[in-house]
């Protein structure tokens, strides 16, 4: 006992002694030789380092990011994302002891210096998301210690550098990804025998896979999508039996996949889409137990369907559409016991779902549409037992059949129902009627009757029907007006439908695709139908709806004033019925309109032109009694009184009005019989097609069309030929985005260089005003942080503005819609993302003359170039704000989500705007949200809202993507939400000016200096 109290004394003795040891030592001293080095490193950049504190040369040992041994020698060297701009010195190669460098994610450029590759110790060498340039020649690689090595997203050209495994043999990740390597896939890889992981998407890299990959036993991972490899699949992929990952997608290959992967009992996850591919599926796939991800979509694999299923136990997805399937839905796919998705869209199968997916228990999406199955009744009796089946899409199938009425169906999860085009009799079925978690049902494309059920206002999370284009008559039940999704946001399921599987393709209004069903706006499309009767006054409800489509029935009576209450309706068409009296003027309120028409009614009274109804056609308006003449649209519009006193004068001009048109046609009629007796001078085009298409215009006019190029362009000389040949005279294909009166194309020049052109359109006047405004503003606006505009044409009524193409789109897409586009973006490439913007913003708001207020501040705005660097982009809604000007505007203009709450008050648009705007889009960078979302679960919609509720919750790390939260960015991430709260004040003052949060968005550590204006802001209450 006595030895034992001896112990129990003596080891906390001990450990007291070791700590004070340890705090009394000296600070680690930097090795003379890396102090010297580091110094040269740290002098060949014009600005301070960013997190290095200003002593901290003296002994690099001391300096954030670097890690010295005990010895003093300096290991490692991590300055990822510290504002290093210029080229990489020489002097970084003096570090000889160093084993781990990374410099990702900065602006560095030039080439590596090749003394970099002669550092025996160095196993990490990371220099991601630069801009790196020119020939990775490794000619002279001595690693010998290298296990990493990432120089993805650079601009690095030539062949693939594999020779630097002949004198680094233990390279376990190689990352070569999304560069401007060329060339085939070189032989030397087979020096890599330690290679694990092996990353070459989006290249240029051509060929086949080289026989010599199948040495590489150890590769759990093969990336090579979006290249330009062809010829028929190396069977030699079937010794990579350690393979767990392999993605061949957008490529060229073709030919059968060869039946070679008996071995790879660790493959899950293979991925073969958009190729040329052939044959059958390989029965080591459709055998394969480890599977979870086989997506073999888009290519011509056919024959019967045949998948082991009792053997796939892992399978999860399964994506076969567009393929040349032929026979019968498999009955054994519910022996996937884990399979969830499946996609066997526009295949040649036929007959009729099995009744073995009765017992389909873990099925949550499925799409059929365009494979010819039969018997609707069968099949919805079947898929009713399906007991997770949340998406439902049989598109283009049981043609002419009719879709019963079963009251016995029940379908327990359904949230989307998508089964148009189909040509189906009958009516709605009652049985929809207990679906009641339903959130998207489209029906269009029928030739269902009768009339629409009341019920369907009892529908509380739906926010997309689509009855369109069927035969339904009667008026339209009031009880839809209290659909509630369609008027309070806070209605939602808890779960979204189909979150992460792209089911159906399909196109709104512009004509852009949706493909995950909760990127549809919220819609009710009634039109092409019998339907008559009013439009109800409540419509004025639905605050939530974005699109409401009454076209081609037979409604009758006024239309309501109180639709000025739809706040977030954007497109609004009810042409082609009966309706009568004036378009209301409290329509000028609806701020966020963009499509609108009332043609072929029989309305009368003048056409307004406030708030967005200026930037509508005359085709808005057509085939209606619309006066054209000021003081006779005053007379009709006005007092009764006052339209009898005036009957006379109004008469009168009437049938002077009258008489000089008849002598006008006799004129024309004399005019036109001379014109077509004189000989021909030429070819005469369609009026029509003259206005609104460039291609069909005489070409001898087309070349004569002037192209004016600013100074800053790099593109030579320009005409407007060479604009029509680039974009395939503005074929669709070349469409990659939707601005502000207009389309944007890509062009590929005569010399290969790519441009965007952005064609206005428009009414005319409006759009000259537009064209003006962009001109004179993009002209004085030159910043690295915007969309750089190097020239613009002018020709008849045509607008064409030419920009900086931006090789990887928008914000908005990678974030949003780019299935993997989440996973790419890391927090350093983000907090990039941020800083540059600001960058931008804070010059046109600071800094360019005149000052620029944008207004239209979102994360599609934000376009990001192939180093993913951002580019401010669309200035058709930007005003010049000149001195002593007014900043007052009659156009409320933004985006839905990112407008800030004053502009409902005020038609002042302000700096401040624009940086609440921008607080949005740092939400969504950090949160990985949009700022609203329809399917998100109730209380989630609104991302301001969430956010705050969540910081008054004290659940601050809840908040954060989980793509890119974790402990090591933890304190800037809280610091730059800090930004987005103060940025998000109600109080416009309260918020920061650009400049300042370029400041604090490059040095976050100053944040603490304001932290109690930030935390004052972040305490507003939510409403």
């Amino acid at each position: 006992m006595a030895l034992q109290n001896f112990f129990s004394i003596l080891l906390p003795l001990s450990i007291f002694l070791q700590f004070h040891l340890s705090c009394s030592q000296d600070p680690l001293i930097c090795h003379s030789n890396d102090s010297e080095a580091f110094q040269d490193f740290h002098r060949s950049f014009s600005s301070q380092i960013d997190g290095l504190h200003a002593n901290c040369s003296s002994n690099c040992c001391t300096c954030t990011g670097l890690t010295c041994d005990s010895s003093g020698r300096v290991v490692k060297i991590e300055l990822g994302g510290r504002k290093l701009v210029g080229q990489l010195p020489n002097s970084i190669a003096r570090f000889e002891h160093l084993t781990v460098l990374n410099l990702s994610c900065n602006t560095l450029t030039g080439s590596i210096p090749l003394a970099l590759f002669q550092l025996p110790h160095l196993e990490v060498f990371d220099l991601s998301f630069n801009q790196f340039l020119g020939d990775f020649s490794t000619g002279t690689v001595h690693l010998p210690s290298l296990r990493i090595l990432n120089v993805s997203r650079n601009l690095f050209n030539g062949v693939l550098p594999f020779g630097i495994c002949i004198n680094s043999t233990f390279i376990e990740v190689l990352n070569l990804s999304f560069n401007d390597f060329f060339g085939v896939f070189p032989f030397q890889v087979a020096e890599c025998v330690s290679l694990k992981r092996l990353h070459l998407e989006s290249n240029f890299i051509s060929g086949g896979i080289p026989n010599e990959v199948s040495g590489l036993r150890k590769l759990t991972h093969l990336s090579v999508q979006n290249n330009k490899l062809s010829g028929s699949l190396n069977r030699i992929v079937g010794n990579l039996t350690s393979l767990v990952r392999l993605d061949l997608s957008s490529n060229e290959f073709f030919g059968e996949i060869p039946d070679v992967f008996y071995n790879s009992v660790n493959l899950s996850f293979f991925v073969a889409e958009s190729n040329r591919f052939s044959g059958r599926i390989p029965k080591s796939l459709s055998n394969s137990a480890s599977l979870s991800v086989l997506n073999l979509r888009n290519n011509s694999i056919g024959g019967n369907l045949d998948l082991n299923c009792s053997a796939m136990k892992s399978l999860v997805t399964l994506d076969l559409g567009s393929n040349r399937f032929q026979g019968f839905i498999p009955s054994n796919l519910p022996s996937c016991t884990q399979l969830r998705s499946i996609n066997l869209a526009r295949n040649k199968l036929g007959g009729q779902i099995p009744e073995s997916f009765r017992n389909f228990q873990s099925l949550s999406y499925l799409s059929l549409t365009n494979t010819s199955i039969v018997n609707v009744s069968s099949a919805l009796n079947v898929l009713q037992h399906c007991q997770s089946l949340s998406t439902v899409v049989l598109t283009f199938n049981f043609h002419g059949e009719v879709l019963g009425d079963d009251p016995n169906l029940h379908f327990k999860s359904l949230q989307v129902f998508i089964i148009a085009n189909c040509g189906l009799k009958g009516m709605i079925p009652q049985w929809l009627r207990s679906s009641n978690k339903l959130q998207f049902l489209d029906l269009s494309w029928n030739r269902l009757g009768g009339n629409i059920p009341s019920w369907f206002g009892e529908f509380q999370f739906m926010f997309y029907l689509d009855l369109s284009n069927n035969s339904f008559i009667g008026t339209i039940p009031k009880e839809i007006t209290q659909m509630k999704s369609y008027i309070d946001r806070n209605f939602l399921l808890d779960e979204p439908a189909s979150p992460d599987f792209s089911l159906f393709v399909k196109r709104n209004g512009t004509g852009w695709q949706y493909n995950q069903v909760w990127r549809f706006p919220p819609t009710l499309d009634l039109g092409f139908n019998n339907l008559s009767g009013p439009i109800w006054p409540e419509f004025g409800n639905l605050k939530q709806i974005m699109v409401l489509d009454l076209k081609f029935n037979s409604l009758s009576g006024s239309i309501p004033s109180s639709l000025s209450g739809m706040v977030s309706l954007e497109t609004l068409d009810l042409s082609h019925n009966k309706l009568s009296g004036i378009i209301p003027p409290s329509l000028q309120k609806l701020n966020f309109l963009s499509k609108f028409s009332v043609a072929y009614n029989q309305l009368h009274g003048a056409i307004l032109k406030g708030g967005q109804f200026h930037t509508f056609a005359n085709s808005s308006f057509e085939g209606n009694n619309f006066c054209v003449q000021d003081d006779l649209c005053a007379s009709i519009d006005g007092d009764p009184l006052v339209v009898t006193r005036k009957s006379r004068m109004v008469t009168g001009s009437l049938i002077g009005i009258i008489v000089g048109v008849i002598f006008g046609i006799i004129f024309l009629t004399t005019f036109v019989v001379v014109f077509m007796l004189r000989p021909p001078r030429g070819r005469v085009g369609d009026p029509e097609n003259e206005v609104s298409n460039i291609d069909n215009n005489d070409l001898e006019e087309v070349k004569a069309g002037l192209v004016v190029l600013f100074p800053n362009n790099d593109n030579g000389s320009l005409s407007l030929e060479d604009i029509l040949k680039s974009t395939n005279d503005f074929d669709q294909e070349n469409i990659i985005g939707c601005g502000g009166f207009g389309l944007v194309y890509k062009a590929t020049l005569p010399d290969s260089r790519k441009v965007a052109i952005k064609r206005l359109s428009g009414d005319c006047g409006q759009m000259d005003r537009e064209f003006q405004a962009e001109i004179e503003t993009l002209s004085r606006a030159q910043h690295p942080n915007l969309v750089l505009l190097q020239g613009y044409c002018m020709y008849k009524n045509d607008r064409l503005l030419i920009y900086s193409y931006m090789e990887n789109g928008s914000l908005d897409y990678w974030l949003h819609e780019k299935p993997d586009g989440p996973s790419c973006l890391d927090w350093d490439t983000r907090l990039q993302i941020a800083r540059g913007a600001a960058g931008g913003l804070a010059y046109l708001h600071q800094f360019c003359e005149p000052h620029i207020l944008h207004r239209d501040i979102k994360s599609s705005n934000i376009l990001l170039d192939k180093n993913f660097k951002a580019h401010l982009a669309d200035f058709g809604l930007a005003r010049l704000i000149l001195p002593y000007d007014t900043h007052v505007t009659t156009d409320l203009v933004g985006t839905l989500g990112y407008i800030p709450p004053e502009y409902g008050q005020s038609s002042v648009a302000t700096y401040k705007g624009d940086v609440y705007s921008f607080g949005v889009v740092l939400l969504e960078l950090l949160t990985g949200k949009r700022p609203i979302d329809m399917c998100r679960p109730k209380g989630l919609r609104d991302l301001i809202s969430w956010v705050f509720q969540m910081r008054k919750d004290k659940k601050v790390s809840e908040v954060f993507d989980t793509l890119v939260y974790d402990k090591k960015n933890e304190t800037v991430m809280v610091e730059v939400l800090d930004i987005a709260c103060l940025c998000l004040s109600k109080v416009p003052k309260e918020r920061p000016s650009t400049q300042e949060l370029v400041n604090w968005l490059d040095k976050q550590s100053q944040l603490k200096m304001r932290s109690s204006r930030i935390l004052k802001s972040c305490k507003l209450k939510v409403d």
